[in-house]
């Protein structure tokens, strides 16, 4: 079953493979070591319909759960599209081998082709993280 979190009066979804797969507290949070780590922020939003989007979501975070320096991912989308993911690793160098990742290049194509109207990407190093 979908989490699903309240926010604003908008409504986000929280694959169950997420929280499953990826090592989550209890309030939805990745579990990151102390830093300093890197984020990658990945905001976009979808076409409509699904066309396989939510298939290849859930292999995309199986397979990603496999990557060295992998630390965690938080994810949400919004009923109008709008979707911030942003995945946690140890090294600069762990995210970007992420991204030369062969079966997520062809993610990454299908996104641009088909499943994402607009996107953006932002790598940034952790240097405090305060959590409650």
């Amino acid at each position: 079953m979908e989490k699903l979190l309240a926010v604003n009066k908008s409504y986000l979804i929280v694959s169950p493979i997420v929280s499953s797969v990826i090592g989550m507290s209890s309030a939805g949070f990745a579990e990151t070591p102390p830093p300093p780590y890197y984020a990658v922020i990945f905001t976009s939003r979808c076409t409509k319909g699904d066309n396989g989007y939510s298939e290849t979501s859930d292999k995309i975070v199986t397979l990603v759960a496999q990557q060295p320096g992998f630390l965690g991912v938080e994810s949400v989308r919004g009923a109008d599209g709008l979707g911030i993911t942003v995945s946690y690793w140890a090294s600069e160098e762990d995210g970007l081998r992420w991204r030369r990742n062969a079966e997520h290049q062809l993610a990454q194509q299908l996104g641009k082709k088909t499943w994402y109207q607009d996107y953006s990407l932002r790598v940034a190093e952790v240097k405090r993280s305060y959590i409650k």
